[in-house]
């Protein structure tokens, strides 16, 4: 046997080699970005993708965060109104929104106006509630209830070196809205995009006013809006050298302030400016097989300029705000072996605030430290961690708060019983630690440099399925959490005697509820398809502050009991037609759940139709007109802020 092997490969040898030159090809590394699963997250985790967007008429980024369960949005009516983002009963304080991956902050309020980012340039907005299952971030992303994720689109070329989009939007009562987006590509390491958008809008829409007597038709004053938004990215992909983002983005908005609609108060004039400027840098490399690193940084300057027309001596007040951060965070990842990860993050910020009026100009320096541990197999996912709060106060005249400190444990599990089946449990444990912002400490005579951060604790558990039913349904995604939320030492303004407010620490909330999500996916025939979504929220929160008080055990304001929204999705080669509608039920305005303090439930039904003309493999033509509020009802989110009524909304978009 060996010798007759020798023979062959002697044999082998001796052959003429073939003439044609042999190449070798350079090794090409493709990389992309894994979504989270939903269904395998030990924590609620939703998500809404540009597709999804665009087949459901969303026109702004509060309307596709509505559709979240267990999420309210906060809306002062209008097109230019202040839009923030509240999770479970929860304060927004306590909710963290980060755009590309990096926080988006505000110590002054301690709640970030959504309003402000536009929808056009975006590829996903996802809510994690409670512990996130990626553990590969900074420390701030864990320092929060939950997590709003804004995801930018990242350039694609599909054979050529340039791409870009030119759209414009109009619509009811003044609306004109053009959008610019152009990507290229410069090296085959850089590439940079630029978008930029303009919106402008009278916003003096009708809406129908009770004052006890009788219906008055009035027409909503001072809401007009002029927004302009900038931003601009350089990308670079230096392959096992790791991947760099840096991003600049400028809003600067300039808006009236139709107060609330109350009798003898038709008049507004009262006016907001705003120029927010950002820049942003992040970078990730994978060291070897073992350890990847990942770092930001970011400087933030906002500048508020609000200006009361009231019945003064000089007939005005001017306030300006001017806040500034320096954030950097560094984040380790360590993998020693294939089922379990490590995560050390630490995070530095400092920020300042400067007021017109005070001369106190406070300062605070935070530090945050996270340190992840994750171990995750087929059927088995386990997240636990740490998280370090320490902030060092400082001002420049009057009292200094004392400095705060805090250890805030998290666990997370998520479990999949039968092998076969993609059915899984999960439930989760945080807790949170919330700074009081620099309004609740240094407001004009109501703030309190002795007040305590908040202490919340957040207990879930949950079950999710996702399956194939039948031929005809495609798949079917199911989820359901019951969950117990408890605030101790929650700040709010309450009035010590009959002169005057103070913010104080004023006991605890105790909130539980029940979120349910389903959405299917049917298919009619060989080019058509129908996909349907709803959630359904159910939320008993309930004030414990003081016993002998009226509102004892009610219903703490603006969180309705019932909510829920749902949506019907018609796919068809020629046109796509949907209808989606949000619902809320009672919700009081103020503390005693009495009838002056009630809101009425409201219906928000919502009809798109859309239709894309495609010219080549890369130039597109997309029509979509959005029929909105059908039933033309004012109601109110904030009270004494009614919402538009009937509108509609022409949209064309050339993809290039």
């Amino acid at each position: 046997l060996a010798g007759v092997l020798f023979l062959f490969c002697a044999s082998a040898v001796a052959q003429r080699k073939d003439s044609i030159r042999t190449q070798y090809l350079a090794p090409v590394e493709v990389k992309t970005k894994a979504m989270p699963s939903i269904s395998r997250a030990t924590a609620p985790l939703q998500r809404i993708t540009h597709e999804e967007i665009n087949q459901l008429g969303i026109q702004s980024l509060p309307d596709a965060v509505r559709r979240f369960a267990g999420v309210s949005v906060k809306d002062y009516g209008g097109i230019g109104g202040l839009k923030t983002v509240s999770i479970r009963g929860f304060g927004a304080q306590h909710t963290a929104v980060t755009y590309d991956g990096v926080a988006v902050s505000d110590v002054q309020s301690g709640q970030v106006d959504i309003g402000r980012f536009s929808l056009e340039n975006i590829s996903t907005v996802s809510i994690a509630i409670g512990q996130s299952d990626d553990i590969f971030q900074p420390a701030r992303s864990f320092a929060s209830v939950g997590i709003l994720s804004i995801e930018t689109q990242t350039p694609t070329f599909e054979g050529k070196k340039q791409a870009g989009t030119v759209q414009t939007r109009t619509g009811s009562f003044g609306l004109f809205a053009p959008f610019l987006y152009f990507t290229q590509q410069l090296t085959p390491v850089f590439t940079y995009s630029a978008n930029g958008e303009w919106q402008r809008a009278d916003g003096n829409y009708p809406f129908d006013f009770n004052n006890g007597a009788e219906i008055e038709r009035r027409k909503r004053l001072n809401s007009d809006v002029d927004i302009l938004r900038g931003e601009l990215n350089l990308y670079g992909s230096f392959g096992k050298g790791g991947d760099l983002r840096v991003k600049g983005n400028y809003f600067h908005s300039d808006r009236g302030l139709p107060g609330s609609a109350i009798s003898y108060n038709i008049e507004a004039d009262d006016r907001l400016k705003d120029k927010d400027l950002f820049v942003q840098a992040s970078y990730k490399n994978e060291l070897g097989k073992c350890f990847s690193i990942k770092g930001n940084a970011k400087f933030t300057r906002s500048y508020s300029f609000y200006k009361d027309y009231g019945n003064y001596i000089d007939g005005y007040v001017d306030n300006i705000y001017t806040q500034r951060e320096y954030y950097a965070s560094a984040t380790l990842l360590y993998k020693p072996i294939r089922h379990l990860h490590f995560s050390l993050g630490q995070d530095l910020s400092s920020n300042d605030l400067k007021i017109n009026y005070s001369e106190q100009d406070p300062g605070r320096t935070t530090s945050l430290s996270a340190l992840r541990m994750k171990y995750e197999t087929d059927r088995l996912i386990f997240i636990t961690g740490l998280l370090a709060t320490y902030a060092h106060e400082s001002v420049k005249t009057g009292e200094k708060p004392d400095d705060k400190k805090k250890l805030s444990p998290a666990v997370s599990l998520s479990w999949r019983p039968i092998p076969a089946a993609n059915w899984h449990l999960r439930g989760n444990y945080k807790n949170i630690y919330r700074l009081p912002t620099f309004n609740d400490l240094y407001y004009f005579r109501i703030g309190n440099t002795e007040l305590r951060p908040e202490n919340a604790q957040q207990y879930n558990i949950g079950t999710t399925w996702i399956g194939k039913l039948s031929d005809a349904i495609d798949w079917v995604d199911v989820s359901a959490d019951v969950y117990y939320n408890k605030v101790e030492d929650k700040i709010a303004a309450i009035s010590p005697t009959l002169f005057m407010w103070k913010m104080m620490n004023v006991g605890s909330v105790d909130i539980k509820g029940v979120d349910i999500n389903v959405g299917m996916s049917v298919l009619l025939g060989k080019c058509l398809s129908l996909r349907v979504n709803g959630s359904y929220s159910y939320q008993s929160a309930i004030d414990l502050t003081n016993p002998e008080a009226k509102n004892y055990k009610a219903q703490i304001p603006y969180t309705p009991k019932h909510s829920g929204n749902g949506a019907v999705s018609l796919l068809t080669p020629w046109i796509n037609l949907s209808y989606s509608v949000v619902a809320s039920g009672v919700r009081y305005s103020f503390l005693e759940n009495i009838r002056r303090n009630r809101l009425d439930p409201y219906w928000d039904h919502t009809v798109s139709v859309n239709r894309t003309f495609a010219f080549s493999e890369s130039s597109a033509l997309r029509l979509q007109v959005d029929f909105l509020n059908l039933a033309n009802e004012n109601y109110e989110i904030i009270q004494s802020y009614p919402m538009p009524g009937r509108s509609f909304r022409v949209s064309a978009a050339w993809t290039f």
